[in-house]
């Protein structure tokens, strides 16, 4: 069985320096952004895909997309429980 591996990008906050504006709570195309009390916004990171354009759209620049790695098993394990 082979493995993978594939670099997942998920969006993070610096939540210090959030001004809390909503922008990219609009550009999000998964809507995994909301922003909480007015006072800061926090991404989902179940719902995040990493596209980068919250990150973009940012006015004060405190979205940062990380790369992380992560090991997948190319489906193999569900799909040979199908075929057999």
């Amino acid at each position: 069985m082979e493995t993978k591996k594939r670099k997942k990008r998920k969006a993070f906050v610096d939540e210090k320096f959030c001004v809390a504006c909503g922008s990219c709570v609009k550009v999000c195309p998964m809507s995994a952004i909301q922003v909480y009390n007015g006072i800061m916004a926090k991404v989902n990171l179940e719902k995040c895909v990493g596209c980068g354009k919250c990150a973009k759209e940012c006015p004060a620049s405190v979205i940062t997309v990380k790369e992380e790695l992560s090991i997948l098993s190319e489906e193999v394990k569900v799909n040979e429980k199908e075929m057999v």
